[in-house]
């Protein structure tokens, strides 16, 4: 039985209907139910497949712009059931998605373009993400999403913890919150069998160490940070929460679409002043969104959606972050971090643009169609520049459950000394 719809991003009620259908099948061994509920009171439900004490916890959705991990949570959990050695030892638990409102507000189901992406985007405000929330909210303002993710992690204990992201353009990458030696063999292979870049310079990770291509280590608490205006900060996330079960988290990317250009480790002729050309463009395209958004301004009086309040906080990102890049040494200075960074840069204020756009349309706004025009024109552009290519479905969601795999067998291996056998399982699932 596959319970992945073809060619299309599931819906979380799809996700849950699939999920539930496979409990049943099983309910010896799995078990679905809800362990918290959002801000607008939509379900977060939880699988768990297996009974033994060791165990992993694959989070689905934590972004809502970023759809592929839910149908790469339905591809490992029917795997996890189908493989019994996969669960020999070890209990796997799927928290199906860390922000159902989110995921309501982004739509995505078959994108043909990157236009077709960013008509119907959506990206919390750093403050409404769950698992970032902590990294810029004090305690006791965290919302109920990272609360339910915080528990499930208490509870479950985990040795790992993946969560599933994805990119809209360029090639796939892994975070560690420690290192887990051996993973770049079986990443890189099964990157290269599906066509799939793997980006080694990505801006996410920029200065990190890296113990492969693409395989980036997040540095300790207290080292430098390469853009100190960002007000997140991954180590302050429900990523290290897992830390303190002697536990560590992988974060996997993705991309929707691939670019050859973003693998390059050759060095950059003049990396500096490429970033600092990019930070003017970045300055010189937002201000273009700012100038719609005051004329808008006064006849929005009385709106405050998710919608408007992530479009303004993406745009509030941009003046630090451009400063960092002027003033600031570059933290990597190859081809692809440079390209990293130029996507990095057109993507806020595009994304600004759509989300804005969404609200201006809700209410047939006359500035919605100057913001047509450039989410178009900058889609198009940003898919130009980097040779967009889509990358088939079933070819994320393989690579994406390939990397959880080996992540899962080298880590239980780093933890419990198993000998060479998950290390060889690990090498076969790529």
């Amino acid at each position: 039985m596959s319970l992945l719809p073809e060619l299309r991003y599931p819906s979380v009620t799809e996700l849950v209907s699939s999920v539930r259908a496979l409990a049943a099948h099983r309910p010896g061994l799995c078990t679905l139910r809800q362990v918290g509920a959002s801000r607008a009171g939509r379900p977060i439900q939880l699988l768990s497949v297996g009974h033994a004490q060791r165990a992993v916890l694959v989070v689905a959705g934590a972004h809502a712009n970023e759809p592929t991990g839910g149908s790469t949570l339905l591809a490992l959990a029917e795997r996890v059931v189908r493989d019994r050695e996969l669960r020999s030892d070890t209990s796997w638990h799927f928290l199906l998605c860390a922000d159902p409102d989110g995921a309501s507000l982004h739509v995505t189901p078959a994108p043909r373009s990157l236009l077709d992406y960013h008509l119907g985007f959506y990206r919390p405000a750093g403050p409404d993400q769950p698992e970032w929330s902590p990294s810029v909210l004090p305690p006791d303002r965290l919302p109920p999403e990272t609360r339910a993710l915080i528990r499930v992690i208490d509870e479950v204990r985990p040795y790992l913890q993946v969560t599933l992201h994805g990119t809209d353009l360029g090639g796939s990458w892994v975070q560690l919150t420690k290192d887990v030696p051996g993973l770049a063999e079986p990443f890189a292979k099964s990157a290269a069998e599906l066509h799939i870049p793997v980006e080694t310079g990505p801006s996410d990770a920029a200065g990190w160490p890296a113990s492969g291509p693409g395989v980036h280590v997040m540095p300790a608490p207290g080292a430098d940070v390469a853009y100190p205006s960002m007000p997140d900060d991954a180590r302050h996330s429900t990523w290290y929460h897992a830390h303190r079960y002697g536990g560590l988290t992988a974060v996997v990317e993705v991309p929707m679409w691939a670019s050859d250009l973003v693998d390059d480790p050759a060095p950059h002729p003049a990396p500096a002043a490429a970033i600092r050309r990019l930070a003017r463009r970045l300055l010189r395209d937002t201000r273009e969104v700012e100038w719609v958004l005051a004329d808008a301004l006064p006849r929005l009086q009385g709106v405050d959606g998710p919608l408007l309040r992530a479009a303004k906080w993406a745009l509030e990102l941009v003046p630090g972050l451009a400063a960092d890049w002027m003033h600031t040494p570059p933290a990597d200075t190859t081809m692809a971090y440079v390209g990293s960074v130029d996507a990095f840069g057109r993507r806020l204020p595009l994304r600004a643009a759509a989300m804005l756009l969404r609200v201006l349309r809700e209410r047939d706004d006359r500035a919605a169609p100057l913001l047509e025009h450039l989410v178009a024109s900058w889609s198009d552009a940003f898919a130009e520049r980097f040779r967009a290519r889509w990358v088939p479905l079933e070819h994320q969601v393989k690579h994406q459950s390939r990397t959880v795999v080996a992540t899962a067998l080298y880590a239980r291996e780093q933890a419990g000394g198993f000998g060479d056998v998950p290390r060889a399982r690990a090498q076969r699932s790529a």
